[in-house]
């Protein structure tokens, strides 16, 4: 049984808060991520506080740079770069503990007025999705530039994995698509972490429908 590294009291089981002095206890990480700070004003804005998102380098795979906000301490990730973050730093496991991940979204949860911001790139207006199967964590994403994450939930995120969601989210994936090959592309695997459905038309479908119906 793990200790809680603040009072030395025992963790109850699938938790990671201390039911004796309440200090949440880091998850069992590969590393710290350790990052220097690349530009401290890039031509990114954080769609909080309207200011200057600064790029930092997590030093990750030789370098990763992401921008995070000093006020608000948002962060935003290009496409893929969540992914290379949470394998680099969450050791892979082999069991969803379905328990550990209700209490830490239960533990996690915020309730937040939703309102819609928009993207650090362009500008404008990002979507609203849930980043995982039951992961808790609604994030902002513009699908050309990247993800925003604000304070907090990539470690929530980071708990999520190691509790096995990142398995939870591949296996659900696997059974909505079991036709799919094993062999899958790098692409999709980023993909399958984004809870979404596939629900545009193929509009070439439907043209050829049209004509078929028109001139039948």
């Amino acid at each position: 049984m793990a200790n809680c590294k603040s009072c030395s009291a025992p963790l109850e089981p699938n938790t990671n808060r201390c039911q004796y002095c309440g200090v949440r206890n880091d998850v069992d990480l590969q590393n710290k991520q350790l990052y220097s700070v690349e530009n401290p004003y890039s031509d990114r804005i954080c769609p909080h506080c309207n200011i200057s998102l600064q790029t930092i380098d997590l030093k990750i795979n030789g370098h990763l740079y992401i921008e995070r906000c000093t006020e608000c301490f948002g962060l935003f990730f290009d496409p893929g770069e969540i992914e290379i973050l949470l394998d680099n730093a969450v050791s892979s496991v082999e069991t969803v503990n379905f328990k550990h991940i209700q209490n830490i979204n239960k533990d996690r949860y915020q309730s937040k007025k939703v309102i819609y911001i928009k993207c650090p790139v362009c500008r404008i207006l990002m979507n609203r999705l849930s980043f995982g199967y039951r992961s808790g964590v609604i994030i902002d994403r513009c699908q050309k530039h990247g993800i925003w994450l604000d304070n907090g939930e990539i470690t929530h995120l980071m708990e999520w994995k190691k509790a096995g969601g990142q398995l939870l989210a591949q296996q659900k994936t696997q059974q909505k698509q079991p036709e799919q090959t094993t062999s899958v592309s790098l692409n999709h695997k980023r993909r399958s972490y984004l809870h979404i459905e596939d629900n545009e038309p193929d509009l070439l479908t439907a043209l050829s429908s049209l004509v078929f119906k028109l001139f039948d």
